[in-house]
């Protein structure tokens, strides 16, 4: 069955780095488009990045662009997102999706905060 496990969470001050991982298995990788969302208590999830199956088009919201990094390797079946500049509003619990589908991960919390 399809599996999408995210790590690499936790508490980070403002202008810190994480990076998430989404561990992808019970479907073919590399040939689907992944993305990552996020969703902050009493808000919407929202996109944050995604990218295509062979990694050469990536898209941001507004809001992280210039700051996050999407990327994958997918004979690591793994998808990551690099998060730099962090900020308080981007405190929320990440979540891997395979786009296209109702295929989400557990989630991950990260919390930038002093």
């Amino acid at each position: 069955q399809v599996q999408l496990v995210e790590s690499g969470g936790g508490l980070v001050q403002p202008g810190g780095s994480l990076r998430l991982s989404c561990a992808a298995s019970g479907f073919v990788f590399s040939m689907n488009a992944m993305a990552w969302y996020r969703q902050a208590p009493g808000k919407e999830r929202e996109l944050v990045a995604d990218i295509n199956s062979g990694g050469s088009i990536t898209n941001y919201a507004d809001s992280v662009r210039g700051r996050f990094t999407i990327s994958r390797d997918n004979g690591k079946n793994t998808v990551y997102l690099q998060m730099n500049s962090l900020k308080p509003e981007d405190t929320a619990v990440y979540y891997c999706k395979r786009k296209w589908t109702n295929y989400w991960g557990q989630g991950t919390q990260v919390t930038v905060a002093l």
